[in-house]
């Protein structure tokens, strides 16, 4: 079957691969329908690797996945042929003991989509297994149900902050993750979110949801505008979403003592690190690595209409235009925030 193929680094090619599609007892076989381009996507196209993870042969790429199942294995109970779903792209060792912990994402023998040497699911077809399957409600379209793959990390990092209601959190960092990281910290009881960047045009698009401030700091200082807001206190809760080491200087002068720092973005350089002024605030440091036990929550507040995901689409390409979707993505237009890509269906 044809598959989006990254073959080296900066190059790809739409072309047929022969790739097992062995459906076990507990296995659901799905049609991919749509399929959300991510900046890891973009990154491994771009510089052939992110960390430890080096492409050194062919792989498909895509990872933010739904579509509609086509078959179940024997044992399968909470799918059947028909249902559309989304997908949980890492697959835990069970046994692990990370998994009997419940933090199957940080599981040194996860199985993660388009992560090298795991193939990714820009094709039309794949095996999933059933219990990283989700069944979309039928108010959530396929469009939608590709973006609970990114959502889920705004979940986590949500999750992560363990927010009391009524808190005043700082995103910094405007982009998908930045903004979905926003919109997960309003679900979570967030009175309101300051979001930060150097884009207008991605600040105006989370600009239209309703207890979010944009803060162009280009324009404004981040931190006069959050104690402006806070009445000199600071912010309950910095969420870190942006991944430069520019945005960790003086990252504890915009937390209140004793606030929260959650760290979602993934620096690719060295950060310089304040200890002390994290130690004189005691602040509480948390991390967010992907997401674990919350892909069902997250489709249950798109379905509810308490998140919608819709106005991050930026524009959907067909599956023959993969290529030119990816260099669209790997250009960063300021006002870009998800690329999809539609499958032949």
């Amino acid at each position: 079957m044809k598959a989006l193929v990254l073959e080296r680094k900066g190059e790809l090619s739409l072309r047929d691969i022969d790739l097992p599609l062995n459906l076990g007892s507990q296995d659901v076989k799905i049609a991919i329908h749509t399929v959300g381009v991510c900046g890891s996507d973009v990154h491994y196209y771009t510089h052939g690797a992110i960390g430890a993870f080096v492409v050194r042969e062919p792989m498909v790429l895509g990872h933010e996945a739904a579509g509609t199942v086509t078959a179940v294995g024997a044992d399968v109970r909470n799918l059947k042929v028909g249902d559309r779903v989304c997908m949980e792209p890492g697959v835990p060792n069970m046994s692990s003991r990370a998994s009997k912990l419940g933090i199957y994402n940080v599981d040194p023998d996860v199985r993660f989509w388009a992560t090298p040497p795991v193939h990714g699911v820009l094709m039309p077809e794949v095996v999933h297994p059933a219990a990283f399957t989700y069944k979309l409600p039928d108010t959530v379209s396929f469009a939608e149900g590709a973006m609970v793959e990114p959502f889920a990390v705004g979940m986590q990092a949500a999750s992560r902050a363990r927010i009391t209601p009524g808190d005043v959190g700082v995103v910094i960092g405007c982009g998908p993750i930045g903004i979905m990281t926003a919109l997960a910290a309003l679900a979570g009881g967030c009175a309101r979110v300051l979001i930060s960047d150097l884009s207008a045009p991605k600040l105006t698009i989370a600009a239209q949801y309703p207890g979010i401030t944009p803060v162009n700091i280009t324009q404004s200082s981040l931190q006069e505008t959050v104690m402006a807001a806070t009445d000199g206190w600071g912010a309950d809760i910095v969420f870190e979403a942006s991944g430069s080491p520019r945005a960790y200087q003086g990252i504890f002068d915009l937390m209140r003592p004793g606030g929260t720092l959650v760290m979602v973005g993934l620096p690719v350089e060295p950060v310089a690190f304040d200890i002390p002024a994290s130690i004189f605030k005691e602040a509480r440091i948390e991390t967010v690595f992907r997401y674990a036990n919350n892909f069902d929550r997250a489709v249950n507040l798109i379905a509810s209409g308490k998140v919608d995901l819709k106005p991050l689409i930026t524009d959907t390409f067909d599956f023959a235009d993969s290529i030119a979707a990816f260099d669209r993505a790997a250009k960063g237009l300021p006002e870009d925030v998800k690329i999809q890509i539609r499958m032949p269906f």
